[in-house]
């Protein structure tokens, strides 16, 4: 594989890392505030991206290429409310994206086709990621800061569950 983009492939699994360091930063709070549906679906959030970091782990491997792990950056560790997390997860999500496709555009540069389509898969679930906190903004946005709208929006995000990947096969 070309070098700069193993190199590239490789920050990115700190990226996803860090992500899940943040989701979990963001469900400390949310444990703080006692928002314990909001906390699951940011634990949730977490593990997602742990397993997004796993899987471009694994895709190196598969192509015999090096891991180089580095070090993880401390999240933010306070937030305003339950609306200036979701802006932040929105925000941080959109800088993943960024970072996803310009991984897809230096595959198509050094004409690595199986990373680009492994790539694709990364695309996709940036566009549900994006998705995923522009709806839970918009129910805010409904709900202001009006407690019972905050209460029963925490008991619908107590639902969420852990999708399984299928890391050979996604």
């Amino acid at each position: 594989m070309d070098k700069a983009l193993v190199k590239e492939l490789n920050n990115q699994i700190t990226k996803e890392f860090y992500s899940s360091y943040l989701y979990l930063s963001m469900a400390a709070y949310f444990n703080s505030e006692t928002l314990d549906g909001f906390a699951h679906w940011m634990r949730i959030q977490a593990q997602e991206e742990l397993t997004h970091g796993m899987k471009i782990f694994d895709y190196l491997t598969e192509r015999g290429e090096t891991i180089t792990l580095s070090q993880i950056d401390k999240p933010p560790v306070s937030f305003s409310s339950v609306e200036d997390v979701f802006k932040k997860s929105l925000a941080h999500e959109k800088t993943v994206t960024e970072s996803i496709n310009n991984l897809y555009n230096l595959s198509n540069r050094v004409n690595d086709n199986a990373c680009s389509i492994f790539l694709q898969w990364f695309i996709n679930e940036q566009v549900e990621e994006e998705k995923n906190a522009n709806d839970i903004l918009g129910k805010l946005k409904y709900v202001k800061s009006e407690p019972a709208g905050i209460l029963l929006l925490d008991k619908d995000l107590s639902q969420r569950i852990l999708p399984v990947f299928d890391q050979k096969k996604q």
